[in-house]
């Protein structure tokens, strides 16, 4: 019957591309929504997840960076470099501000970085140098072409003209970008040299970034220090938390739109083969054949159609990047179960109800060219 299901599904082929092509576009939009919202849950702690830190000490309190402040006393930081476990820290400055060129004005993370620091720089460079100095600034490739400018050209940023010499890939999103300085710079046009932002920590060889995490926040007062993986994922919450109802209504409504039109296409394309298990049923096949027949090929057409729509998405993963956008998308692992599930159950379902009309078909049917 599997066999027999296989030849049927691909005796018509306008009818197959349409049933297959249906389901493929269906899941098109669910996997697309999806993968959407898992790029760019990956794009805004990009910085974060790609800044060669171990762990992440910010003032008491403060979990992440978006919408937040953060001031630790440089006296601090040498009482972090004395906790037994930690081999290496680099100070930050950090304020979400404005890039602006020209008429052109995008949001970013400014963050400040040391001389010849080796954790929290660029860890992408698109061209131009890494090295920041005096007046010296590194922005993203895709904010710098938005903007119509690049290396040796000019932006403000924080009120203060800085020269272009770098250009970084991977550090803008649809929500902001990130822009480095020299830490002297910064704290000149703070005016105070007197605190940091965040203490980027890298652990010792072998010593657990949870253990010397524990040290930090039991032998410091004043401080709330987090591995990388609990920083990013607090930075990712507090993302959610503030777009949770809007994503969600639309990711609901693309999952349930692209679930009935699979569901519609599964069920019509199994009414129109009626004829086909009009002739199995006069050769003497049984009910019970046929519903193995009609199941097995609305499986196959949904496979086919996952496989097109993954196909789609990440096509459309790799074409993006290509075209300017700071949009990303990203298919996950839960994303592919979830859908697969979903539409394997669906399809099953969508099946079922023509069935009955199936089992009932008279064997005389197809000789009335009805």
């Amino acid at each position: 019957m599997i066999l027999l299901a296989f030849r049927n599904l691909f005796q018509n082929k306008t009818r197959l591309l349409i049933s297959v092509g249906g389901v493929a576009l269906a899941l098109l939009l669910i996997l697309a929504l999806d993968a959407i919202f898992a790029g760019v849950e990956h794009q805004v702690t990009a910085y974060i997840d790609n800044s060669g830190a171990d762990i992440f000490v910010a003032q008491k309190d403060v979990r992440n960076m978006h919408m937040a402040a953060s001031a630790i006393p440089i006296s601090v930081i040498n009482m972090v470099k004395n906790i037994k476990g930690v081999d290496e820290v680099t100070p930050i400055l950090y304020v979400s501000n404005m890039v602006v060129a020209g008429n052109e004005r995008n949001l970013a993370y400014i963050i400040g970085l040391p001389k010849d620091s080796s954790m929290g720089g660029v860890w992408d460079l698109a061209s131009g140098s890494s090295q920041l100095g005096d007046g010296k600034a590194i922005i993203d490739r895709n904010v710098a072409e938005k903007s119509n400018i690049g290396l040796g050209d000019s932006v403000e940023i924080l009120g203060h003209s800085f020269t272009i010499v770098g250009l970084s890939n991977g550090t803008a999103s649809i929500v902001n970008s990130v822009a480095f300085i020299d830490l002297d710079d910064f704290q000149k046009l703070r005016g105070s040299s007197e605190a940091v932002s965040f203490l980027l920590v890298k652990v010792t060889k072998g010593e657990s970034a949870e253990a010397v995490t524990q040290r930090i926040n039991s032998g410091i007062n004043g401080v709330t220090a987090q591995t990388r993986m609990a920083f990013s994922n607090q930075e990712r919450r507090v993302i959610k938390e503030m777009s949770t109802d809007v994503i969600t209504i639309m990711n609901m409504i693309g999952f349930l739109i692209g679930l009935a039109v699979m569901a519609l296409t599964v069920y019509t394309a199994t009414l129109s083969r009626r004829k086909e298990f009009g002739v199995l049923k006069a050769l003497g096949a049984r009910n019970g054949h046929l519903y193995q027949a009609v199941l097995a090929q609305a499986l196959m057409s949904v496979l086919l159609g996952f496989g097109l729509g993954v196909t789609f998405v990440w096509l459309l993963s790799e074409i993006i990047p290509w075209m300017g956008l700071t949009l990303a998308l990203e298919i996950s692992p839960v994303s592919l179960l979830k859908v697969g599930g979903t539409s394997l159950i669906i399809a099953m379902f969508s099946s079922i109800l023509p069935i009955r009309q199936i089992a009932g078909l008279d064997p005389a049917f197809v000789f009335r060219g009805k």
